[in-house]
């Protein structure tokens, strides 16, 4: 089963794909999806991390398999035949994530997605980033990039890509930051405190920072303030719950205040057809997770 689901730009939903793990059943963005197959028997990998099960070669490729019921500690059940295999393309690599079932695609808006509450779902190590009820059930949302990070670091954010850039002048200049993953909206944080930009805001989602700009839009237009005194650049992740990364850039490019902020989205669900959504809707700049040298000198570049 392939999956090829373009939904229209900036309308603030998505795809989900419901897969369950001992019948709880959790979803997955069918953008992050480029395969689901029948659970085929993978060579172990000899020294690898526990949740790497081992590699199989479907086509031309070599795909490594990571056992999302022994990471998510769950029982693995005893017959594998029956199970199913998601092969997800996003951070520019490949991954097939083992799971029990996938039940099918449920179109919904990220705004029908509430945020999960911290004590419940671990706080700062959480792997959900929401929660969504769809036909009367709970469906937990899982942060794979935190699930790839956490079995292979090498793969994330790399603070030593900022080291490379060499010395930096320290910049006030306000930068806001919207990420839903913790673990992700820290690093992004440090990374750009790293790079000299010091005086930054990190939202949760786009609608926080939505939020925040129409408070700092109704004080330009109120009281006179320049804008860029308030915001000089905005970097957004595209999935969030609440509101997504395009239709943030969507609402900051067609206000007549806001619109000449520069909008740099960051995610790992950048591609051929998404950044030709992001174009459509006016993004200053799109880059690919985990690419943290390129977003500051991205930056360098659009703030205003």
């Amino acid at each position: 089963m392939h999956t090829d689901i373009l939904l229209e730009s900036g309308t603030n939903e998505l795809e989900i794909m419901v897969f369950t793990i001992a019948n709880i059943p959790f979803g997955i963005n069918v953008a992050k999806i480029t395969e689901i197959m029948q659970y085929k028997p993978v060579r172990p990998i000899p020294n690898s991390h526990p949740s790497i099960e081992g590699v199989f070669k479907p086509r031309d490729s070599i795909i490594t398999v990571f056992n999302l019921p022994r990471y998510l500690e769950f029982p693995e059940g005893e017959d594998n035949y029956r199970d199913m295999l998601m092969i997800t393309g996003f951070n520019n690599i490949n991954v097939a994530f083992h799971v029990h079932t996938v039940e099918g695609i449920h179109r919904i808006k990220w705004s029908d997605i509430e945020k999960p509450d911290r004590m419940r779902h671990g706080g700062d190590n959480s792997v959900s980033t929401g929660i969504a009820k769809i036909e009367g059930r709970l469906i937990t949302i899982i942060d794979f990039e935190k699930i790839i990070s956490d079995i292979a670091p090498e793969t994330g954010i790399q603070l030593s890509e900022i080291d490379a850039l060499g010395p930096r002048e320290r910049s006030m200049k306000p930068v806001l930051t919207a990420d839903d993953s913790v673990l992700l909206r820290k690093m992004i944080y440090q990374a750009l405190n790293s790079a000299g930009y010091v005086n930054i805001k990190s939202f949760s989602d786009g609608q926080e920072l939505w939020d925040y700009l129409s408070a700092i839009r109704k004080r330009v237009t109120e009281e006179g303030i320049p804008l860029e005194s308030e915001v000089a650049a905005v970097i957004s992740d595209i999935e969030m719950p609440m509101m997504d990364g395009h239709h943030l850039t969507k609402l900051i490019k067609e206000d007549k205040v806001l619109r000449k902020l520069p909008v740099i989205l960051f995610s790992s669900l950048i591609d051929e057809a998404m950044q030709i959504k992001g174009k459509s809707l006016g993004a200053d700049a799109q880059l690919s997770k985990p690419e943290i040298g390129n977003l500051v000198t991205m930056l360098d570049t659009h703030i205003l």
